[in-house]
């Protein structure tokens, strides 16, 4: 295994590459709580550091929930780092509030932090970005456990242009391409921004009906001169004609045109099936990609919670991208 804590689980993640040193921001809840399903409402944010991605130093929990009524008071979620303009880096995350102790229900808004030395991060007050009623379901609609809003993977625009963020949503209902399964309306949620502080929500970048119940941990890539989009969804939340044909699920890849162009999330391939999940592609201190992922369910089918050591990422003849197997990574 490549990171593993042994008292916590450990599941999604996220990286930023110093050219030097690698800062891995994850996932944690204690395995005393005794279910693993208890994790997300208990999920905090850590930090190790690796130079070659294989042997990690813990450095211990960085950010956790807010105080009664902030928009992350439950659970401090996924997100990504990015250096900004004036020299500092910004963590864009999740932030998860529970409507009760005893439901499943939340509301999710995405925040930001911002530090000088990827070690120390100070939140910003208030959310920076919430789902739009005019594309996007809120919990108002009823036809979902929560206000989908999260995993939040920002990126510049070419040229300098401005910043744009992908993050998980559902589609509207009133979505004119939306189906009557209310299922089948995951869709990768869009905002821009000209300077990483004023975001404006946008028209999300791909169209429901493509299968997926929600389209998790998404990230654009540029590989070797070809663009991509990886992102994961289980078995459990596919939909439509991939629940119909028995598909399985696990962490997906789909080619794209352009670097900030729309996504065809419904021609989509797997990576690797649900044993793995949160994949995110990383340039390798050889130069060439690899895939890293937690580990999800193991043999036993119980929940894993550890982040397996990464595996060559490359392009297939077929125009896909591919994942060696243990034994090619090996």
């Amino acid at each position: 295994m490549s990171f593993a804590l042994d008292d916590h689980w450990v599941w999604d993640f996220w990286i930023a590459d110093t050219g030097e040193q690698y800062h891995l921001y994850y996932l944690h809840a204690p395995r005393s709580l005794g279910s693993e399903h208890l994790r997300h409402r208990n999920a905090r944010i850590g930090h190790a550091v690796s130079t070659d991605l294989h042997t990690w130093e813990d450095l211990g929990p960085v950010l956790g929930p807010g105080g009664p009524g902030a928009h992350d008071a439950s659970a401090t979620w996924t997100g990504c780092v990015v250096p900004g303009p004036d020299g500092r880096w910004r963590m864009f995350y999740t932030g998860a509030r529970f409507t009760s102790a005893d439901s499943a229900t939340n509301i999710e808004t995405i925040g930001v932090a911002v530090s000088d030395d990827l070690h120390t991060w100070v939140k910003v007050p208030g959310a920076t970005v919430a789902a739009d009623p005019r594309y996007y379901e809120t919990l108002p609609d009823r036809t979902w456990r929560e206000e989908a809003w999260r995993d939040p993977w920002v990126h510049g625009a070419p040229g300098g242009s401005g910043w744009h963020m992908l993050i998980t949503a559902r589609a509207s209902g009133t979505d004119p391409l939306a189906s009557g399964d209310p299922l089948d309306r995951g869709v990768l949620g869009h905002a821009t921004s000209p300077d990483l502080l004023h975001w404006t929500v946008q028209p999300a970048l791909s169209r429901p009906g493509a299968g997926f119940a929600h389209i998790e941990v998404p990230q654009r890539i540029t590989l070797d001169g070809r663009h991509a989009v990886l992102f994961s969804c289980d078995t459990a939340h596919l939909a439509g004609e991939r629940r119909a044909r028995g598909e399985r699920g696990g962490i997906w890849a789909v080619p794209v045109e352009e670097p900030t162009g729309p996504v065809p999330v419904e021609k989509a391939t797997l990576l690797t099936g649900e044993e793995l999940y949160s994949g995110r592609a990383v340039r390798a201190p050889g130069g060439g990609w690899a895939l890293l992922a937690f580990e999800n369910v193991g043999p036993d089918g119980d929940f894993t919670g550890r982040i397996a050591d990464p595996r060559p990422l490359a392009w297939g003849p077929d125009g896909q991208l591919r994942v060696a197997d243990v034994r090619e990574a090996r």
